[in-house]
């Protein structure tokens, strides 16, 4: 084996090709610095977006940047891209076609991430699941349900189905039915419900706790009931409801109706607890004209004041003959 020639072939190999390889790693290095710049600038951008889609974005822009990088080394060490562009071309619509259903995922979580649609931290109901997003990526979003259970939906299904966000605003509304016997007394049902709301520092007095008789049911008084909190204290707010207006119904003797068969034997009229005082006297909202009045009065002004000139010329004429 001629060790000479080798080493003279590779000899002439660099000094030839030595260009090449220079321009390969300045290239390397530019293009290295120059993105690390780019996603430095674009990280100071989204700085004021989600954790979660600042991550997203900038996780597409990288892939990106690097596929430019590389392809232009390849144009750089003389490699004629033309042909494998376009066998990449063919491939990736092979790929695509294969996952149709995953590119459309794809495409929907930058719809959910750009129209900031969702965010980490918010309570949702898609369908039948209910829980807090703790990601969102390219293909899925993540849920957190209240069992503590990790559910991943397809970020197409969230898309195209309607989505409640819980979590969307400051303050939610706690809305509550309390159903009670019909001898019950309804001012005293009332003042339990909203003294029960009051007493709890997380429900906000403006605006005011609401309770009011709704329904005269079968078998019972349906009060609808709501107050107001925060978005992250609703269900403590809830909770406290439920289980102390029930124990001051105990105490109050406000009986809560259930299933039941009662057999009676009725002597006399039964007399009802009813609030004796006569209904206030009516008192007439002041209402702005609508603006259809003012047009007809103008246009009865109109008719009576050309009535008047012509009854006032016939009596001229009279005059003069």
């Amino acid at each position: 084996m001629d060790f000479e020639a080798i080493w003279e072939t590779i000899k002439n190999y660099f000094a030839e090709n030595y260009m090449s390889y220079v321009r390969f790693f300045a290239v390397l290095i530019i293009g290295i610095i120059v993105i690390k710049i780019l996603l430095k600038i674009m990280s100071g951008v989204f700085r004021r977006m989600e954790p979660v889609a600042k991550r997203f974005l900038l996780a597409i822009f990288k892939f990106v940047f690097w596929l430019t990088l590389i392809l232009v080394l390849l144009s750089v060490v003389g490699v004629e891209i033309t042909g494998m562009l376009t066998a990449v071309s063919a491939v990736l619509l092979a790929i695509g076609m294969a996952l149709e259903s995953n590119i459309a995922n794809l495409a929907n979580g930058i719809v959910i991430v750009s129209s900031h649609m969702l965010k980490k931290g918010d309570f949702i109901t898609v369908g039948d699941i209910s829980g807090c997003v703790t990601e969102i990526n390219f293909l899925f979003t993540t849920l957190t349900t209240l069992d503590n259970k990790k559910v991943t939906i397809p970020n197409s299904t969230i898309v195209n189905s309607a989505v409640v966000n819980a979590g969307a605003n400051p303050k939610r509304r706690v809305d509550i039915t309390f159903s009670v016997a019909y001898e019950s007394d309804v001012e005293l049902v009332k003042r339990t419900v909203i003294g029960v709301m009051r007493s709890n520092g997380k429900v906000y007095l403006d605006p005011e706790p609401f309770c009011k008789l709704k329904t005269i049911g079968e078998s019972s008084l349906d009060f609808f009931s709501n107050c107001w909190c925060d978005s992250e204290d609703y269900w403590d707010v809830y909770y406290y409801l439920m289980e102390n207006v029930y124990n001051e119904f105990k105490k109050n003797g406000i009986v809560i109706p259930y299933r039941q068969v009662e057999v009676r034997e009725k002597r006399g009229a039964a007399t009802l607890p009813f609030d004796n005082s006569p209904l206030p006297e009516r008192k007439e909202k002041a209402r702005k004209k609508e603006g259809g009045d003012n047009f007809m009065e103008k246009v009865k002004k109109k008719v009576d004041s050309k009535k008047a000139e012509k009854e006032k010329k016939k009596k001229a004429e009279k005059k003069d003959k």
